[in-house]
């Protein structure tokens, strides 16, 4: 297992916000979906997929966000800064956003999701792309691949 040099902390813009990532991340990702590109107000979403036990709010109380809907998006009560997600159906990991981790110069997706909705410019250097979500059949293959990759990027 790569050296992460856990725990991490993170939180929203204003602070009041924070959490702390004490476990791996399973996967890192771009989201190009209509929806992320309108609650980041940018090209695309930014996230790393975290064990749920390895994630913990330590400040503040997040709000739901975003359309209120199965997908449960947390924002800072304050400033409104999306923080992370709880993606109905996957409760294996927590979807944080990448850029709210405070040191996140690690960070290159790994896969990419919703191309068919991604604006022509906004390229990503990640490796997999679908046009959608990954079909779950792929998932284990995914999480072993960036496992594999993150302990050979660490190594020596």
């Amino acid at each position: 297992m790569p050296d992460w040099n856990l725990p991490w902390e993170g939180g929203c813009r204003c602070g009041r916000t924070r959490f702390r990532i004490s476990a791996s991340p399973l996967l890192t990702m771009a989201c190009h979906c209509r929806g992320c590109q309108r609650m980041s107000a940018s090209a695309y979403s930014l996230s790393v997929a975290i064990p749920p036990a390895g994630f913990s709010v330590t400040h503040g109380e997040p709000v739901i966000g975003g359309l209120h809907g199965v997908h449960r998006h947390y924002f800072c009560a304050y400033c409104m800064s999306w923080i992370f997600t709880r993606p109905d159906g996957l409760d294996w990991f927590v979807n944080v956003r990448a850029t709210a981790v405070d040191e996140v110069s690690w960070f290159t997706p790994f896969i990419e999701t919703c191309t068919r909705e991604m604006l022509p410019w906004a390229r990503t250097p990640a490796l997999y792309s679908y046009p959608q979500f990954p079909p779950e059949q792929d998932f284990a293959r995914l999480l072993q691949e960036f496992a594999t990759r993150a302990a050979s990027r660490t190594a020596g």
